[in-house]
Formats: C-alpha cells, sequence, structure tokens
C-alpha cells in the first residue's frame, strides 16, 4: 500500500479512552460492587447502545428512569456529566495520526458513537478534527459490526475498499471491513498499530528516508 490509501479509525478505545467508571467511581465514592451492579444491571452497555444508534438521551434515560425511579441523578449523569467519562487519548496513537496527516495520508473515522456527546468529545480533543471525514452511528443510525453503515462509510466518502486499512479495537468489526474488501487491523496498542502501518508502507520517515 502506498500514501494514496486511507487509513479509517474507530475512535472509542482506540484514539480515546472512554469508560463509564471513570464518571460512576466517583459517584458511587469508590465502592466497585455498587457501581458494576449499576452499569450491568441499570445503564448497561446495550442501553447505551441504543443511544450510539440514534436514540436521543431524553429518551434513553427518561425510559430507564421510570424503572428505576431511585436512580434517577445517576442515570442522568451519563449524559450530564458525560465529559467525564473521557479518560484522555490513547497513548501513541495521536503521534501516529499526527504522522500519517504529515505525510498527507488520508484519515478517516467511522465510530459507534451517539451525535449528542461526540461534540463534547470534539470540544476536549483537538484531534477529533483532524480526520478527512468522520461518520458516526448515531448520525446513521446503524451500529458496527451492521454491514450497511460500512458501506454507508464507503459510499460517503467515496473510498475504493482495496485502498483503505480500517483499524478498530473489536474483532467483529474488523472482520466485516475485511469482508468488504478493506485491509483491517485490530488495535491493541499503539506500538503494535505503529509496527502493522509500517508492513503496510504508511508511515515513512522522511528525514531519514525509511520505514519507522
Amino acid at each position: 500500500m502506498t500514501k494514496d490509501c486511507a487509513a479509517i479509525f474507530d475512535l472509542g478505545g482506540v484514539v480515546i479512552d472512554w469508560n463509564p467508571r471513570y464518571l460512576y467511581r466517583k459517584l458511587f465514592d469508590g465502592n466497585e460492587t455498587a457501581m458494576e451492579y449499576f452499569l450491568a444491571a441499570v445503564c448497561t452497555s446495550s442501553w447505551n447502545a441504543q443511544q450510539d444508534a440514534g436514540r436521543p438521551f431524553a429518551d434513553g434515560c427518561g425510559s430507564l428512569k421510570r424503572l428505576h425511579p431511585d436512580k434517577a441523578e445517576l442515570i442522568d449523569a451519563w449524559f450530564e456529566r458525560y465529559e467525564e467519562m473521557l479518560g484522555g487519548e490513547i497513548p501513541g496513537t495521536v503521534d501516529i495520526l499526527r504522522e500519517l496527516r504529515s505525510q498527507s495520508v488520508p484519515t478517516f473515522a467511522l465510530s459507534n458513537w451517539s451525535a449528542e456527546t461526540f461534540p463534547i468529545a470534539v470540544n476536549r480533543f483537538e484531534c477529533l478534527s483532524w480526520f478527512n471525514g468522520v461518520l458516526l452511528s448515531g448520525q446513521v443510525k446503524v451500529l458496527k459490526p451492521d454491514r450497511r453503515i460500512f458501506e454507508i462509510f464507503l459510499d460517503t466518502f467515496k473510498i475504493e475498499p482495496s485502498r483503505a486499512i480500517y483499524i478498530d479495537d473489536t474483532s467483529a468489526n474488523v472482520e466485516m471491513a475485511v469482508q468488504l474488501g478493506m485491509r483491517g487491523i485490530v488495535f491493541r496498542d499503539s506500538a503494535g498499530l505503529r509496527t502493522e502501518l509500517t508492513r503496510t508502507g504508511l508511515l515513512v520517515d522522511k528525514i531519514q528516508g525509511r520505514l519507522l
């Protein structure tokens, strides 16, 4: 592959460290058992996925508060204090993004993320504004690994699958990208990502004229 190929990044767990425990550990005063029960039984990952799929938080939180009225403040905190779930940038990944940009490699983002909360992350992390294009599940109301969101993404940005590398920390998402003709990388850490991108020829040390 050469630099006219596109590098497509998942965001949560690849570029940005997001975890509701960063917030709820504070709200539960460090009571891990109570916090984990709340995240497993009330504000669950499947519940949050519905907001990632386009359901408004007002509806999502409202439905939970009717079921758990005693947890109303904790439920509302998911949206109202969302920024506190953002731990920071994934070490090393932003450096890779910066290098790709400096070498004129097109970079894109395809993420399962609510369209309501994504602006909060954009306001905090400059790197999220670097991409040539971003497509969110919350915008198109389809979640990865559904084939349709990948097809919408490729059509929206006019990307030829054979000229793209897709990076995600969820193997099922990478598998779907590969099925559609992209090269896939399962993200484990930024060092491993750098190694994989080096093998493709996408990362080149301009100063020394050699692969990184």
